[in-house]
């Protein structure tokens, strides 16, 4: 038995949509709500947060919808086809509010963008899930590493199709001394890239017949499905396991604090304190994304010779210098520069040390029936600091000065380092993987 890997990126076309879409709002919404209306740092930190809040009660919830759901088309295809004709057509709405604000402000186009904005948060919650659903519902239980693999270096390639193309369409050249500028364009080419994929998506995969075609499958092999389940659903970790996960879930929050603050503000920051324009922040970032994409196969390699634990917190001291680095540089410096860029580049290498290593260690310390809800724990740290971070980062970022954001970052990051020091389990080295099953633990 093998891996359709044709199929596999086909059905990945729909990851790599939402990655491009996600890489987007990231980038050029900070940019629209500080420079056109003028929100300060703490407002437009909240509304940066309120797609990881929608996201706690959305994901779930379509995820549960689409398993009860059944037509024609499939249980997912519905929901993917929904979810993304409503996110092309409320995108593309946000500039001409946009535009229409800078040449002639207003309250009324002000409120239109944030329930627009909102909107189109609810359209992409919609279909994220059942998404992501859709390979395990077309792909054999043995062969779902390998696929999940395939969706997410599809989901990395989304979002360096947009960081090139931010790069190329907004250089600093183009954008350096506009009063405001006009970003649709940009959004017209990745809601293209949204009908594009998911469109054949539709075409190529017929989900209700290789769905039924895996059910077969799988009915003809009972053996796959006894994963230490003992059916009782109260076994209760050792004392001494359960800390080493707390203080684990501490660390995952405290790194994501520190990186999504960096993410979510950079090009704000950028803008402020370089006076640097979309370009040359949209190169950093992806820089650090194909640091990171390079940098999983050999930190496969070295976590199976010194341990996940060693290699995660590797990451995180040079993931810290990195960040304080960061602050020295832009301040040192007025425009983005050559070491600006061998520095990004390190900080995908030190934030794919902590991330291909961090999930495993988290399900190393839960049964096999548990996997499922142990990845939960995981997420629910990673979100709620994604939820918390631009709220923070944004305020001080006001009341003290936008040079704090790389200080903020470093610290918290910093912070991970101590309490990774208590995680005692989980530690299993990984085993090395060549070639595209290297990137089955990559997540966001």
């Amino acid at each position: 038995m093998k891996l359709n890997y044709g199929r596999t990126f086909v059905v990945g076309l729909a990851f790599l949509s939402i990655c491009a879409f996600w890489q987007m709002y990231d980038n050029i919404v900070p940019l629209i709500l500080t420079n056109t209306f003028h929100l300060n740092e703490t407002y437009s930190g909240a509304i940066m947060a309120a797609d990881n809040i929608l996201a706690l009660f959305l994901l779930p919830l379509f995820g549960s919808f689409s398993d009860k759901h059944n037509t024609k088309i499939g249980r997912r295809m519905p929901f993917i086809l929904f979810g993304t004709g409503a996110a092309v057509i409320l995108m593309n709405i946000l500039p001409i509010l946009d535009n229409s604000y800078a040449a002639e402000p207003n309250s009324f186009k002000m409120i239109s963008f944030v329930v627009t904005l909102g909107l189109l948060l609810i359209a992409m919650g919609t279909y994220r899930s059942p998404a992501v659903a859709l390979m395990p519902d077309v792909t054999p239980k043995p062969l779902r590493s390998r696929a999940n693999a395939v969706i997410n270096l599809m989901g990395a390639l989304g979002g360096i199709i947009y960081l090139a193309a931010a790069a190329v369409l907004y250089p600093n050249a183009k954008t350096a001394g506009l009063a405001h500028v006009n970003y649709q364009i940009l959004f017209i080419f990745v809601s293209a890239i949204m009908f594009v994929s998911v469109g054949l998506l539709f075409l190529l995969v017929k989900e209700p017949v290789l769905a039924a075609e895996t059910r077969a499958l799988e009915a003809e092999h009972p053996e796959w499905n006894l994963a230490e389940d003992d059916g009782s659903g109260n076994e209760k970790l050792p004392a001494d396991v359960k800390r080493s996960l707390g203080f684990l879930l501490a660390s995952i929050a405290l790194w994501f604090t520190g990186y999504n603050a960096v993410t979510t503000w950079f090009t704000t920051y950028v803008s402020v304190v370089m006076g640097q324009g979309l370009g040359g922040a949209s190169t950093c970032l992806l820089i650090a994304t194909a640091g990171a994409i390079v940098s999983y196969i050999p930190i496969g390699a070295l976590a199976a010779k010194i341990g996940r634990k060693k290699t995660i917190m590797s990451g995180i001291i040079l993931l810290s210098v990195m960040f304080f680095m960061g602050f020295v540089l832009t301040t040192l410096f007025k425009s983005i520069n050559i070491i600006m860029f061998v520095c990004f580049a390190l900080v995908g290498l030190a934030w794919a040390a902590i991330n291909v290593n961090s999930l495993p260690m988290v399900v190393e310390m839960c049964r096999g029936s548990d996997v499922g809800k142990f990845t939960g724990y995981y997420y629910t740290a990673s979100m709620s600091a994604q939820i918390i971070t631009p709220v923070l980062a944004g305020t001080l970022m006001r009341l003290i000065s936008y040079k704090s954001l790389f200080i903020y970052a470093g610290v918290f990051v910093l912070l991970s380092f101590v309490t990774m020091r208590q995680v005692k389990h989980g530690d299993q080295k990984a085993e090395i993987k060549t070639g595209l099953d290297a990137y089955e633990n990559m997540d966001e």
